[in-house]
């Protein structure tokens, strides 16, 4: 592949990431509205945070590259998100309706990673350190959210017809066996 095509994906894949990213900005709202645990809210809104401070760091990196960000629209995002709309708007509850919002939030990440990963691949290939450095920081951000809600995730227990967590964590190794 010739520089100026990879450049050119380079820059497509940013601006499809970037729009990515700024339909998360305006979904974290809601699967944190949605959320039930306290610590799953939190994580949400932390995850907000980041992901505006993700916003930025792409509009540095179209800044010194001088394009604009904005020109397509990534539909994988969108239906990432309507899939975790669809979860948030369950009928789930308790521990269930966070597992449901963690699993969307997951998929969510793991697309991330993916894209981030790719992009940040092209930028060493083009040499351009700066952006190296800057998809570095996200896609490490990206994979601490996964293990995060993984996290979050493992503490849930969700223990059918009544059982006690001693029960749910035998049911869990016995598995775990499998």
């Amino acid at each position: 592949m010739e520089q100026s095509e990879l450049m050119q994906l380079f820059v497509d894949e940013l601006k499809d990431i970037y729009s990515a990213e700024t339909q998360l900005v305006k979904a974290l709202p809601k699967m944190a509205k949605a959320a039930v645990s306290d610590e799953l809210k939190n994580g949400f809104l932390e995850h907000l945070e980041e992901t505006k401070g993700h916003v930025e760091r792409l509009e540095q990196i179209f800044t010194v590259l001088e394009e604009k960000p904005t020109g397509k629209h990534c539909a994988g995002m969108e239906g990432l998100i309507k899939e975790g709309s669809e979860a948030a708007h369950e009928t789930y509850e308790g521990n269930a309706k966070d597992a449901a919002l963690i699993g969307a939030a997951q998929r969510v990440e793991h697309y991330e990673i993916a894209a981030y990963g790719t992009v940040r691949a092209m930028a060493a290939k083009l040499g351009d350190d700066n952006s190296v450095r800057l998809l570095a920081a996200t896609l490490k951000e990206e994979k601490d959210t996964d293990v995060k809600l993984s996290n979050i995730a493992d503490k849930m227990v969700i223990k059918p017809d009544g059982q006690s967590e001693e029960a749910a964590d035998s049911r869990k190794k016995k598995a775990a066996n499998v």
